[in-house]
């Protein structure tokens, strides 16, 4: 009787190890898919991500080559380095035809000559050049020639984004300004101008 209990017990304590690890095993296939879920679901993402921002860049390229563009800037940096973060709605670089406006505005109290604290300048655009470097980068040089301003603007597009950098030279100072942002088309964007020089 005893080795009949015995054998018993051993062979109930053998089916609850083989259950306990099917039970681990199924635990551990639940949480592999669960996994592959997540990382299929977040390629997916990026993937739509990557094809926004190449629609967008080629949406850009469009609008460079149209000569309707406008660059909203959220950074603008001075010469020697120093920065400030800015509201793209007011610190822009657009371009229509052969007109192209330069406006730098700062968030503060001070009122500058156009009305929102900061400089609007108008002029005509000349020597239009747009060329692509043979990683898909972009840039369009041109010069600005206005009342209040002559000027060299260079704008660079990086591959596969609408993100810009423009980089405002005067030709009669080394005050070089850049503006950092995204370009869009003119009928996209949503800028204030103030009073033109």
């Amino acid at each position: 009787m005893k080795k009949v209990l015995l054998l018993l017990a051993v062979l109930l304590f053998s089916a609850g190890t083989m259950m306990a690890q099917q039970d681990k095993a199924a635990e551990k296939a639940a949480k592999d898919a669960e996994k592959a879920a997540k990382k299929a679901a977040k390629e997916a993402q990026k993937l739509a991500e990557e094809a926004e921002q190449m629609a967008l860049f080629e949406q850009g390229i469009q609008a460079l080559s149209n000569k309707d563009f406008v660059l909203e800037a959220d950074r603008v940096e001075f010469k020697r380095g120093r920065f400030a973060y800015v509201t793209p709605s007011t610190n822009f670089i657009s371009m229509q035809g052969d007109k192209a406006t330069i406006q730098l505005a700062f968030n503060g109290v001070v009122n500058g000559p156009n009305g929102i604290g900061g400089i609007t300048v108008d002029g005509s655009a000349t020597n239009v050049v747009m060329k692509t470097d043979k990683k898909g980068n972009v840039t369009l040089n041109m010069m600005v020639q206005g009342v209040a301003v002559s000027a060299t603007v260079t704008i660079r597009m990086v591959y596969g984004t609408n993100k810009c950098t423009a980089t405002v030279s005067p030709n009669f100072n080394s005050n070089r300004v850049s503006f950092t942002g995204y370009l869009y088309p003119s009928d996209q964007s949503n800028v204030f101008k103030g009073h033109p020089l």
